[in-house]
């Protein structure tokens, strides 16, 4: 799969009709079945991509997890329905990977907080030498902005992520989370103010 890129593209109608006619034909199988298979890759790798790198803190790991989700779309054609925007479906598979992983790492801590730490200070430290002090001090707020994000727990970092990165509008996030709009709106209230006052110190530094 190739690198990740940040999607800014909301979901339409229009493009919701592609990716449902595009399902269908997989579901159908046949020798068109593949094609339509990569055209939904394509057009659907690097949000999920970018959307797992976030939700793991992790861009290594992120690759390897997309991946896993496009085979359980793929092995899920057959009990495919539309129901709902593709979207949704694709997310909630996303979600139920990830949300695995996460329960994982849990259980085998395989990361301690000072191996976190260490590996972000990497990441930022790599960017230090090419970068003008404006593009650093973007650099070190995106840092702390993703680990604030890391520290929500998951249906808020779910949330936010699917807010503020991919445009779903409330409903469609309330069905990826299997909650009521309501509740989404008060997972993102309390994901909001906790950001923010994790956020704030930095900020006032800035």
């Amino acid at each position: 799969m190739p690198k990740n890129k940040t999607s800014n593209n909301s979901i339409s109608d229009d493009s919701n009709d592609v990716n449902v006619a595009l399902m269908l034909r997989v579901k159908a199988g046949g020798k068109d079945a593949e094609d339509a298979f990569h055209q939904l890759i394509e057009l659907h790798q690097n949000p999920v991509i970018g959307t797992v790198a976030k939700m793991l803190g992790n861009n290594a790991e992120a690759e390897d997890i997309a991946q896993q989700v496009f085979i359980r779309l793929w092995k899920s054609a057959p009990r495919y329905k539309v129901t709902a925007k593709f979207t949704t479906f694709l997310y909630t598979i996303t979600r139920n990977l990830v949300f695995n992983e996460t329960k994982r790492k849990q259980r085998k801590k395989e990361h301690s907080l000072e191996q976190q730490e260490e590996e972000s200070f990497t990441q930022l430290e790599d960017k230090v030498a090419s970068c003008p002090d404006d593009e650093l001090l973007q650099a070190e707020l995106k840092n702390e902005v993703d680990k604030a994000i890391q520290n929500l727990p998951e249906k808020q970092r779910l949330a936010v992520i699917l807010r503020r990165y991919e445009n779903m509008p409330y409903e469609q996030i309330a069905d990826v989370l299997e909650l009521s709009v309501p509740a989404v709106k008060s997972q993102l209230f309390r994901a909001r103010n906790t950001l923010r006052q994790s956020l704030n110190h930095y900020l006032d530094q800035s």
